[in-house]
Formats: C-alpha cells, structure tokens, sequence
C-alpha cells in the first residue's frame, strides 16, 4: 500500500506542478468570496439574468462580449473605440481591467479604482462567471 500512496502523491505533485507551468491557478476560486466583492460594483453595475444598464452597463453576458456594444448605455468615447478595434472581455482582458480600469483603457468613465487584491479579483471573476452567462 505504501508504495502505491506515494505513486499518488508524486503523481498529485506532478499534476499540481504541470498547472503551475501553465500558469493555472491550483486554488479554487470562491465565488462566495466574490459575491461579496461585487457589493462595490452593484451601486453601478447589475449582473444576472435580468441585469439591466444603471450607472455603468449591465454585465449579463460580459464574457466574450465586445467592449462598449451594451445597447442604450452611453459610454465613453474610448469604449467604442476599444471595441471598434476588437477588444473583447476575456477573461484575461476584465481581470486586467478590474485591477486598473483607467490604466488598462485611459479614457474611460469608470471611476472606481479597481480590485487590487489578486485573490479578490479572481473570486469576483468566478462570481460573475456564475450569474452573468
């Protein structure tokens, strides 16, 4: 039996460094987490399936959606521009954006100054993941 538990193991350990390289995070997320992170964002933005634009636009389907396309939200000049040119929320490119709003897209409205606590703005991603689809 011994033998076989540090198979396991070294094969857990291998798993564990292979998503590391890759650069994966081998902490699950916690969207609870996130939930409460995005009591910041509610005063602006809705999320859910019946999201609607306040403040800033409604996030219901931000993932892979072109940036500044929310119909009836006024954005800044520099959000259509950004998605006139091809940017779209990825999850890399909101995890940016969240970090550092005026510094990921200079000109845009958002006045908030970002999540900055790396465990934070992953959470807040795997919140929104779960009620903005």
């Amino acid at each position: 039996m011994g033998g076989m538990w540090l198979t396991l193991s070294r094969a857990a350990g291998l798993g564990l460094i292979a998503l590391a390289a890759a650069g994966q995070s081998v902490q699950a997320q916690n969207a609870g987490n996130g939930e409460d992170v995005f009591k910041k964002c509610h005063v602006c933005h809705d999320a859910g399936p019946e999201a609607k634009n306040k403040i800033g636009p409604a996030l219901r389907g931000v993932f892979g959606r072109k940036a500044g396309s929310v119909d009836g939200f006024n954005y800044s000049e520099a959000m259509r521009e950004a998605g006139v040119k091809g940017l779209v929320w990825s999850d890399e490119n909101i995890e940016k954006y969240l970090d550092n709003p005026r510094g990921f897209l200079p000109g845009n409205k958002m006045a908030f100054p970002g999540v900055k606590d790396d465990t934070d703005r992953k959470d807040l991603l795997a919140y929104l993941k779960g009620v903005t689809q």
